[in-house]
């Protein structure tokens, strides 16, 4: 991909090393807590791995509770209502901690605590100017786009072809957004958005998705 996008610096990675630590430190209970449901709900790995698209197109192994039973092979979109998700992982799922172990790909240095979500290779189209300027910083656990397409799993539970709609309309949706977000980011813009992100969590009212029609015109410009 190209080297010459710049875009506004956000949380400088000093404060990100000492937050994902602390993060790590403070959530131990949780992190455990959540490791024994997985481990013991069904069988499998504790931990689900995948190849994301990283910082410039780096490829890096992002890691999560797994939500889900082992199969060799299925669909990368998952959707509302797919019965490979398991009861323990619907609940990690909704409350968003099958994320925390992307702490340690913060502290890794392979994201950041903002930015916008890492792609896997197979929907990165590397010709797209757009994917150029959104691959050139970290990616992150969470940014506004994230937060109000929070419950993207239910978007996609409304149509037959998932992985179309996906790439057709979310995917240009979340670039497009992205982008905005990241021309305008600043420390101060990123710490709100951890804030927020906390509260989402505790009040999912609060993050309203985008209606269709927010959707749609990403798609058809």
């Amino acid at each position: 991909m190209k080297e010459n996008v710049v875009m506004p610096k956000g949380l400088p990675r000093s404060w990100e090393c000492v937050l994902a630590v602390l993060g790590l430190i403070i959530l131990f209970p949780i992190l455990l807590i959540c490791a024994l449901l997985v481990r013991f709900s069904s069988p499998g790995p504790i931990f689900f791995r995948q190849k994301r698209v990283g910082f410039k197109g780096r490829i890096f192994t992002l890691y999560k509770f797994r939500t889900m039973v082992e199969a060799k092979k299925g669909p990368l979109i998952t959707a509302d209502g797919d019965r490979r998700i398991t009861r323990i992982g619907r609940i990690l799922r909704k409350l968003k901690l099958d994320e925390l172990p992307e702490i340690y790909n913060v502290l890794r240095g392979d994201m950041a605590l903002v930015g916008p979500r890492p792609e896997v290779p197979q929907y990165v189209d590397f010709s797209n100017p757009l994917w150029d300027r959104v691959l050139s910083v970290r990616p992150g656990i969470t940014d506004p786009v994230t937060l109000r397409l929070r419950n993207e799993e239910a978007f996609l539970a409304q149509v037959e072809d998932k992985e179309r709609f996906y790439k057709e309309k979310i995917q240009p949706f979340k670039l497009k957004q992205s982008i905005k977000y990241l021309e305008k980011r600043s420390i101060k813009k990123d710490i709100k958005v951890i804030g927020k992100t906390f509260y989402v969590i505790l009040f999912p009212h609060t993050a309203p998705p985008p209606s269709v029609e927010e959707i749609q015109p990403s798609y058809l410009k």
